[in-house]
């Protein structure tokens, strides 16, 4: 075994993990779910059947991901997260009777590259995270996010943007009120209209 597993964790033979990867205590990992390589679980996390997650994703103490979510690579998921799939969630049907697994509609959560969602944040499926896009920590996602959007709120609303290093943008010192820069890194973004796009150099 190519991946670390440690005790008290779970973890179906169904599911696929990794090279390099780890799972810590309690977490549970259900069938047919998809990690890829260098991802860490954290401890009392849940990954659900068949969810897909990409390379080098990060997934915090006693956070919640639900089936269908599909994560790409690098994405850091905080402690208490829940990504949702289902939108009008009932425990019975209208008759009464206990919901099953083909009583309802699983919808997903899906997660560009490089982004993160914080500590205690709920994104209400469906909905769509962009690339790079940071979910401010306790916040309500209900609907989809731009790329290097910066969200906040219940529910959320974007009140900036944020580089691939996670801090948040400056306006461009020139004046141009459609590029922004990272005060980290000095890389430069292009706004246009709703969206933005990283500046090659």
């Amino acid at each position: 075994m190519d991946y670390f597993v440690a005790p008290g964790a779970d973890v179906d033979s169904r599911a696929r993990i990794g090279r390099g990867s780890k799972i810590w205590h309690l977490a549970q990992v259900r069938e047919e779910a998809q990690l890829g390589e260098n991802c860490i679980i954290g401890r009392g996390a849940y990954i659900g059947t068949g969810v897909q997650m990409g390379h080098n994703c990060k997934v915090q103490n006693y956070a919640l991901v639900y089936e269908p979510a599909v994560i790409a690579d690098g994405v850091f998921i905080g402690p208490a997260a829940v990504l949702t799939n289902d939108t009008y969630p009932r425990a019975v049907n209208p008759d009464g009777s206990l919901k099953g697994g083909d009583d309802w509609e699983h919808v997903g959560v899906t997660i560009g590259e490089g982004a993160a969602i914080g500590a205690r944040a709920v994104c209400v499926a469906p909905v769509t995270i962009g690339a790079w896009a940071t979910i401010g920590s306790g916040a309500v996602v209900v609907k989809d996010v731009p790329a290097f959007a910066l969200m906040v709120g219940v529910p959320a609303r974007q009140i900036g943007w944020v580089g691939k290093s996670g801090h948040p943008l400056v306006q461009a010192a020139d004046g141009a009120d459609t590029t922004w820069v990272c005060p980290v890194t000095g890389a430069r973004y292009q706004q246009v209209g709703e969206t933005l796009q990283e500046v090659e150099r």
